[in-house]
């Protein structure tokens, strides 16, 4: 008779863990090395590139030469330019909107022997929108109401010209020559127009310094005209900094016509459809009519601009 050697339960039960154990590692083993070999093997589609603003050796800014030999004035500006080339909806909308409303900036900015590059101080404050700012600074130029009132905008509940494109320029220009008059340079100007006349005339005071890239300013105004001077080079030179836009992707300027008004209108509404449009086009190229009505007690003649026949077609029921 055959003798069998009795093994403990417990010894059993050991056994057969350790093999379940050395299984399972065995297939998480089997399964990293699955994973990795398809890992290597996938190709991931590359990300886009993106690269270094290009800053050129010479930079002339309303007549003069921006001072990149500074270390501190070249970081300012690439931090502006990375910044705006980088930004690409609000870039792209700029570079649409500037062939519509240049044109008129330009004109009127030459007119008053005031230096180009100050246009691009405008697409700086606003975008080239009618926004209002936190503090109530609106328009295309940004005037406050007090501001606005001293270079001869009317604001009031129905008429505010800050809304207005061809006054409000001819209203910054006003300003752009007092505060010439004062400082005999453009980057100070373009830093007053941010800060107040008298906020970069106590800095220059204080700090004993006469120029713009010598000072130091509160945080926005020290980047303000590094941040006009990134717009105008972006701007001029589009594709250099990445921006590929036909020529049919700019807006383009839109015929109008002008009305002479000298007398109260006491429906707007009723005034557009008289006139071929409707109110949403009044209003779209004349902003600065705030309400539905026109109070013009004192007989002072206004010039209100609606879109030549044909242009936008309006349906209306009289």
């Amino acid at each position: 008779m055959k003798e069998y050697i009795k093994i403990p339960a417990l010894i059993v039960g050991g056994i057969a863990i350790g093999i379940l154990c050395t299984l399972g590692l065995m297939s998480l083993t089997t399964d990293d090395d699955t994973t990795k070999q398809n890992n290597e093997t996938k190709e991931f589609p590359p990300a886009p590139t993106s690269s270094q603003p290009y800053i050129p050796d010479e930079i002339i800014f309303c007549g003069e030469r921006v001072p990149l030999e500074n270390f501190d004035v070249y970081e300012a500006l690439d931090y502006e330019l990375v910044v705006n080339m980088y930004r690409h909806s609000a870039t792209i909308t700029y570079l649409k909107k500037a062939k519509r409303y240049f044109p008129e900036i330009e004109k009127v900015l030459n007119e008053n022997n005031i230096p180009d590059d100050l246009k691009y101080l405008c697409v700086a404050e606003s975008g080239l929108s009618n926004v209002v700012s936190p503090a109530g600074a609106t328009g295309f130029w940004q005037f406050m109401k007090t501001a606005g009132n001293e270079y001869g905008l009317r604001i009031d509940t129905n008429v505010d010209e800050r809304y207005n494109h061809h006054k409000s320029v001819v209203a910054a220009c006003k300003y752009f020559k007092d505060a010439y008059k004062k400082f005999k340079s453009w980057t100070l100007v373009a830093a007053s127009y941010n800060m107040g006349m008298g906020g970069v005339s106590k800095s220059i005071e204080s700090q004993k310094v006469d120029n713009y890239w010598d000072l130091l300013l509160n945080s926005e105004t020290a980047r303000y005209v590094y941040r006009i001077i990134a717009l105008k080079l972006v701007m001029e030179n589009p594709s250099t900094y990445g921006f590929n836009l036909d020529e049919k992707d700019l807006y383009d300027e839109i015929e109008t016509y002008t009305i002479k008004v000298d007398t109260t209108i006491s429906d707007l509404t009723q005034f557009a459809i008289d006139n071929g449009t409707n109110l949403k086009m009044l209003k779209h190229f004349n902003p600065w009519l705030r309400t539905n009505t026109l109070p013009n007690q004192s007989r002072k003649e206004f010039e209100i601009e609606l879109p030549k026949k044909g242009i936008r077609p309006c349906k209306t029921t009289k």
